[in-house]
């Protein structure tokens, strides 16, 4: 009931502020979820597959990726299989896959971003409106008593809606640096498995070469 008290006495402003809190929570949770789901063990998935394409296992490599989630696994994926096809610029085909994985991964943490920039904003104009309306009040009494009841709807409203702005901005900030610190974190994995596997491929083109 107090909550939605504050609502109520932060005017329309709250409304928007509340709307933007919402949807940075969602934000959150779901790039959360969705990290978490495509973390894995990079070290592991490289050295399983060394392992198995020193077979020649080039089918159980690409299946492997295949069913491994995350960025990481697809870059390989797109790696073996530019190599399997005979292309010599296995590097190209890496920084393709990339281009398409790195803003999967930042997806719509620009929104998030903005609200947490947005949000005090949004709260000054808060203040800004409740004290235009305290002074309206003040200028359309036509009598020389006022009393602080009579303007403290008003200031309510600025301060309900600067609290509220601010709120919301902090945890978004937070989240935000914590989510894009998740996606470099990735994308230096996605970059030491790339160096690994084009290193790996070299060398085996080395060894093949030297036996020739």
């Amino acid at each position: 009931m107090l909550f939605y008290e504050m609502i109520q006495e932060g005017g329309e402003i709250m409304w928007v502020i509340l709307f933007c809190s919402l949807v940075s929570t969602f934000i959150f949770i779901e790039r959360w979820f969705h990290f978490h789901r495509e973390q894995i063990n990079v070290g592991e998935l490289v050295k399983g597959l060394v392992n198995v394409l020193k077979r020649d296992g080039f089918i159980e490599a690409v299946s492997l990726c295949d069913n491994t989630p995350g960025p990481v696994a697809r870059i390989l994926m797109a790696a073996i299989q530019a190599y399997q096809k005979g292309d010599e610029d296995v590097r190209q085909a890496i920084e393709d896959a990339a281009l398409t994985e790195v803003p999967r991964l930042e997806r719509r943490l620009n929104v998030l971003g903005t609200i947490g920039y947005v949000a005090p904003l949004l709260g000054l104009l808060g203040t800004v409106l409740g004290m235009m309306r305290a002074f309206s009040t003040i200028s359309s009494q036509k009598t020389a008593l006022l009393s602080a009841v009579d303007i403290s709807g008003d200031i309510r409203m600025a301060l309900i809606t600067t609290a509220a702005g601010l709120c919301v901005a902090i945890p978004c900030y937070v989240a935000y640096n914590y989510l894009i610190g998740r996606v470099q974190a990735m994308t230096l994995d996605m970059e030491k498995a790339s160096s690994e596997i084009i290193y790996y491929f070299k060398h085996r083109n080395s060894n093949r070469d030297s036996d020739k």
